[in-house]
């Protein structure tokens, strides 16, 4: 499971990696003014359809009974379980898709209210998003096909698949760019074609696979009558979180312009840890938790979530102790340049410190549900789901006034905290998971070596502060290079003085898979 873990977010890294050299040059190039915005709302609210129905409830609804049938069924009969969920599928988004396109400014309106005051970044959110849109038809088959791959124990190319949407992206800003009205247009023709992309990417794989999904009429059999009852609270779990960033938009839309930027900047390199350690984790385990329980094996399901949680928090504390204590040199160096001054790096820079307070629960919260959903039981996160998009909705409400877009942060944080403490009590109290001994050893531990991670980089940052602060943009670099460096150093240092990372963790990654 570790080794899975460790290929996914060895990829997703890559693509992360790349996704910077696509926001530097976003940050160049657009800033964080009205075409900015403009292009970050479409972009986001395709994406928010495509958590909805395709990386949230469908891959919570749909990986849990693809495994099972795998193990009942057999390939073949999986398979064709997943040909009459793709059918449903392309049905229902399909007609959602041309729905939207066709009345996009009056969604606009609801969507991003505040932008019906600036006529001109309304007209191009409205053809942005009329672009970009289509983008949710691909990714939502593509989900389709990684849960098959997945289910089947092949993840690279379902992992490596997002690196084509940031290669497409700098190619839009490099080499389309100048033939286009703005680099926004250009952008959003990259996210069309990189949702194509993507999508014949993983069909090539699943052909190799052995699992290419042929095209069959929508029925309502058995299988897809037992999907669509799992993807219900599966739905409307992820639709709360989806109203949750749907909130986000409406609000900063009203405030002033940047607000919408700022957020994203921040949330960019928020991700970058949930995309690396979260959601490899929650890929990975999923599956594995669903076949052991389908198996019988309760105690080995109980003990790789434990792993999953121990492995999430190793890896995810000194991130968040990063982005508290260093936010700004590396929202600096990486993004202010050209139209992006600097002060839309200290906005960017305490929004992402916010978020910062809540990066180890995002990343949690991944693993905590897979304890659910790999029982089918879509409907307990949903009533936890609730509990946090209130606190999430009212905080929000208080804090923007005072806070602006960092209140926004603020509030998100507070809210996944309050949805990983209710998951991982649920769980607790319906004997689905104990903390084992070695992960309660393991939590006092990692707080010393994030600590001592926070105190060096603290001062490592007033050492270096002539060259993060410096004119040059590769003495800048270089100064957080060494930065990163030198924090690195610490946190490894910690963790094997104190013990946490032990000699069979690290034959981990010598030893071959046993055939």
């Amino acid at each position: 499971m570790l080794r899975n873990i460790l290929s996914v977010g060895g990829l997703t890294l890559v693509s992360r990696v790349l996704g910077f050299l696509r926001d530097i040059l976003t940050a160049a190039l657009l800033g964080a003014g009205p075409v900015a915005d403009a292009f970050f709302v479409a972009l986001r609210l395709p994406n928010h359809f495509r958590a909805l129905f395709a990386e949230g409830a469908f891959s919570a609804a749909f990986v849990p009974l693809f495994s099972a049938a795998v193990v009942q069924d057999g390939r073949e009969g999986a398979k064709r379980f997943a040909e009459e969920v793709q059918a449903v599928l392309l049905l229902v988004l399909g007609v959602l898709s041309i729905a939207l396109i066709v009345v996009m400014p009056q969604f606009m309106l609801v969507f991003a209210p505040g932008f019906a005051d600036e006529p001109e970044k309304f007209d191009l959110a409205v053809l942005f998003t009329r672009i970009t849109f289509p983008y949710l038809l691909f990714m939502s088959l593509e989900s389709l096909l990684a849960g098959v791959l997945n289910s089947v124990g092949r993840f690279a190319a379902a992992a490596a698949a997002p690196i084509l949407l940031n290669v497409c992206l700098i190619v839009a800003m490099v080499a389309a760019a100048p033939f286009m009205p703005t680099v926004g247009h250009a952008l959003s023709i990259g996210v069309f074609v990189a949702g194509l992309a993507q999508y014949l990417y993983l069909v090539w794989d699943a052909r190799k696979a052995g699992m290419v999904l042929r095209l069959v009429w929508p029925r309502l059999t058995a299988g897809v009558k037992r999907f669509l009852t799992v993807l219900g609270p599966a739905a409307l779990g992820s639709g709360l979180t989806q109203i949750n960033l749907f909130v986000d938009t409406l609000i900063a839309s009203l405030l002033p312009t940047g607000a919408v930027s700022y957020l994203y900047y921040a949330d960019r390199l928020n991700q970058l840890p949930l995309g690396v350690i979260g959601i490899a984790i929650g890929t990975v385990l999923l599956p594995e938790m669903a076949r052991r329980i389908k198996s019988g094996d309760e105690a080995g399901a109980v003990e790789s979530q434990n792993r999953a949680v121990e492995f999430t928090l190793l890896l995810t504390l000194p991130c968040a102790a990063a982005f508290l204590v260093s936010a700004l040199p590396i929202l600096s160096v990486l993004f202010q340049h050209g139209r992006f001054g600097h002060t839309d790096a200290v906005q960017s820079a305490l929004t992402l410190q916010a978020y910062a307070l809540g990066l180890p629960a995002f990343v949690v919260i991944r693993s905590l549900v897979s304890g659910f959903y790999a029982r089918h039981d879509t409907a307990t996160p949903v009533r936890v789901a609730v509990a946090a998009m209130l606190a999430n909705v009212a905080l929000k409400v208080v804090l923007m006034g005072p806070l602006a877009q960092v209140g926004l942060a603020v509030a998100t944080s507070v809210a996944a905290w309050i949805n990983a403490g209710l998951l991982a009590w649920l769980l607790h109290r319906r004997g689905l998971f104990r903390a084992d001994a070695r992960l309660t050893r393991a939590l006092p531990r990692m707080a010393m070596a994030t600590a001592a991670l926070g105190l060096a980089l603290w001062i490592g940052q007033e050492r270096l502060a002539p060259w993060l602060g410096a004119v040059d943009l590769p003495l800048r670099v270089a100064g957080l290079a060494l930065l990163v460096g030198l924090g690195s150093v610490a946190y490894g240092i910690a963790v094997v003085a104190l013990g946490l990372l032990r000699r069979s963790d690290l034959g981990l990654f010598r030893r071959r898979r046993k055939a």
